[in-house]
């Protein structure tokens, strides 16, 4: 029977404020995190602590305990982590005893949770690097796989994750990089040996995106149902990637849908089912050998129907606003002002440029999902504005 490997992505970035043309050259502080509006950094966090983490957390708590056997894993910003410690520290205990239990694993990823690798693979190694250092910090934790922001993914991430060090990559399992394979088996990418697991969308969405509608035709889903069909892969799957944003539990998928019963009954269910396990993802990587190359010279991910880097780099706000940031690198870096550094890469994260977007924004689709503007051209409008003012403090620092 196949093995279900379980990851969690749990991120919350630090939100850009309104930032007006008359702040520049006067406001330092470009996060949202002290005004008064309801999407503030800070209500956002103890919000979805209260609907999602805590209960999630201190269900899976309850579920290790119980099951010896049951495994999960978790990929935690660094941007979320810092939150944590800030805004919500009983959430970050539960994250610790989490840790605790021994059989759950925390995924390295960027931790600035950003594009980096896009534009700079110095500066994506050094985020990889202070990731990795966190995660140890707070943890004690040594990560083994990898995965990136948004699941982005090409061979030539594979190829430099793996000269990091990392034995494992995570990716989503996209119909147009598997063709009739299954993303139901261990992968390598060509020439190399790091292994790729893919994630089952269909199943994960199942979950993640269609739980509560009753248009769906399985509505609705109960841990019985889906128990079976994880077992339907036997004979045709290694294991079953279930990957998804935490959020799923409570925020996305909010309390009264039901979704928290399922996933307390769901591990009982699948152990009844005969030889059903569960894995890590480095157990995974360490459980199954690779059945064949998976190509993907182009990147992909996640996001959107597409599965590309569309969601950020769509439109030429998007790519304006990316390319001059990274255009500051050198002189973010070589001005050895720590605040200026810290802003900069905080200016990385992906969710900046993903509320630029001008897809689907019509349709009130998830690229509102707590968007503090309103509009993609008001979250350009700020964006631009901060940068000016942070190439204004860049010429105060050469002329100091």
């Amino acid at each position: 029977m196949p093995a279900v490997c379980f990851y969690f992505q749990v991120h919350q970035p630090r939100r850009v404020k309104r930032y007006r043309i008359f702040d520049i050259g006067r406001d330092p502080l470009y996060f949202n995190d002290r005004s008064d509006g309801k999407l503030n950094n800070r209500k956002i966090i103890e919000k979805v602590a209260t609907k999602a983490y805590l209960p999630a957390n201190r269900l899976m708590l309850e579920l290790l305990k119980q099951y010896p056997e049951f495994k999960i894993s978790y990929s935690l910003s660094g941007v979320f982590m810092e939150q944590l410690e800030e805004y919500s520290p009983e959430t970050l205990e539960t994250f610790k005893q989490l840790a605790e239990t021994g059989q759950v694993e925390f995924l390295s990823e960027t931790y600035y949770h950003s594009l980096s690798f896009l534009y700079s693979k110095d500066e994506f190694k050094r985020q990889v690097e202070l990731h990795a250092d966190k995660l140890w910090q707070l943890f004690g934790a040594k990560p083994k796989v990898f995965r990136n922001t948004e699941l982005i993914y090409n061979n030539a991430l594979a190829k430099e994750v793996e000269a990091m060090g990392y034995r494992g990559i995570l990716a989503e399992g996209a119909d147009h990089i598997l063709g009739w394979r299954s993303p139901n088996f261990v992968y390598t990418p060509p020439g190399s040996k790091i292994k790729v697991l893919l994630k089952n969308y269909r199943l994960s969405d199942d979950i993640a995106f269609r739980f509560s509608s009753r248009d769906w035709s399985e509505y609705p889903l109960s841990a019985d149902k889906f128990a079976q069909w994880i077992s339907a892969v036997n004979g045709s799957g290694e294991v079953v990637n279930l990957f998804m944003d935490y959020e799923t539990f409570g925020e996305h998928q909010w309390a009264d849908t039901g979704i928290f019963e399922f996933l307390k009954a769901l591990p009982g269910k699948l152990y009844k089912h005969p030889n059903n396990s569960f894995v890590t993802p480095s157990g995974a990587v360490s459980s199954f050998r690779s059945v064949g190359e998976i190509d993907v010279p182009h990147f992909v991910s996640w996001a959107d129907v597409e599965r590309d880097l569309s969601a950020w780099l769509h439109n030429s706000m998007q790519q304006d606003a990316i390319a001059k940031l990274y255009g500051f690198e050198g002189r973010v870096l070589s001005s050895g002002d720590d605040t200026i550094v810290e802003d900069w890469r905080r200016l990385q994260t992906s969710d900046h440029f993903y509320y630029m977007c001008t897809k689907w924004w019509n349709d009130g689709d998830v690229h509102k999902y707590f968007n503090p503007y309103e509009s993609p051209y008001e979250a350009f409008i700020a964006f631009m504005n901060v940068l000016h003012d942070l190439e204004i403090r860049l010429d105060r620092v050469v002329h100091a």
